[in-house]
């Protein structure tokens, strides 16, 4: 039996959207110099990765990039596997006194957002930590929530969001697919 799958944002919404959230970033910070974008490996460090790019072109200015993994941080590595692959976190530079930009794909527990806010702890102190995400698909368990979010959609249980972006070697577009959403 074949998943279905629904586009909820094909690849023009997808970049409309990231549009709209590097303005609303603008309109809370203008000291771009105090803003770092740190994105949750490995969708999250894409999506940071374009912000940045888009705030660049829209100021002229260059915004730092990080890329956090949270793999040991999560309350449930130990069920992922036994061996879990732990790939690279890259902060430029401190984080202390700066106000950085988590950012993410997928919002669903606040378990990620969680597990992000500890390791980028361990990393320094920042003034203030902000979260935007492209899609918001509720189903909290943790009081978690985004002060950006591009798109907000409610799911079955049996449904989960997927986001596809050509860095990951795929066209740019959100799913909604069934199966149950991946933790």
């Amino acid at each position: 039996m074949t998943p279905k799958k629904t586009i909820a944002m094909p690849g023009q919404e997808v970049d409309l959207t990231l549009e709209r959230l590097t303005q609303e970033i603008l309109t809370r910070h203008q000291k771009l110099e105090d803003l770092v974008l740190v994105g949750i490996r490995t969708g999250g460090a894409f999506l940071a990765q374009r912000l940045a790019e888009k705030i660049s072109r829209h100021t002229s200015r260059s915004v730092r990039v990080g890329v956090l993994d949270i793999t040991l941080y999560r309350d449930d590595w130990t069920q992922l596997s036994h061996k879990p692959l732990v790939g690279k976190t890259e902060l430029p530079g401190s984080i202390d006194g700066q106000e950085v930009v988590l950012v993410d794909d997928v919002l669903f527990t606040g378990r990620t957002v969680r597990a992000a806010l500890d390791a980028l702890i361990d990393y320094g102190r920042p003034r203030r930590i902000e979260l935007a995400v492209l899609v918001d698909r509720g189903g909290r368990e943790l009081p978690i929530h985004a002060d950006y979010t591009g798109r907000t959609v409610k799911l079955a249980p049996a449904q989960r969001v997927n986001v596809y972006l050509q860095e990951m070697g795929r066209a740019d577009e959100v799913a909604i697919e069934s199966g149950p959403p991946a933790r």
